[in-house]
């Protein structure tokens, strides 16, 4: 009788769910990469993307982070995105990246920097796109 009441038991706790404690935290930001390894990691990353989704990848990994991206980073996204015939996301680097920037005059740096990139892959911003909707 002891038995059959202790195998019931133990029956009992070995079909609760275990209890699992979060004691891991989450960093999203890996703060040990300094700029420069940044910079490299991200462009060998994008030289060596394959498709579309692997593209959108990167680059969302690349604006996750707490930084701008080195304008050499963008030329390799732009240059990955043309690669796997995307135009889209090609164009909208340069969106994410108006967004990232502290302000219009880093931008406008930025645009500067990559006008001979962006025109050699035919890449319009949306600014140039859609002029008359902004009047």
């Amino acid at each position: 009788m002891l038995s059959r009441l202790a195998r019931a038991q133990a029956i009992k706790t070995s079909l609760r769910a275990p209890i699992y404690r979060s004691s891991a935290i989450r960093f999203y930001s890996d703060d040990s990469l300094s700029y420069d390894e940044f910079t490299s990691k991200y462009e060998k990353e994008f030289d060596g993307a394959y498709d579309t989704y692997e593209v959108q990848r990167i680059l969302n990994n690349v604006f996750s982070y707490d930084l701008v991206p080195a304008p050499t980073v963008i030329e390799r996204a732009l240059l990955a995105a043309r690669r796997v015939n995307d135009y889209a996301t090609a164009s909208r680097v340069f969106e994410a990246l108006k967004h990232k920037v502290d302000s219009e005059a880093q931008y406008k740096a930025y645009l500067d920097e990559l006008k001979e990139t962006r025109e050699e892959l035919g890449v319009t911003l949306q600014e140039d796109l859609f002029k008359e909707e902004e009047k």
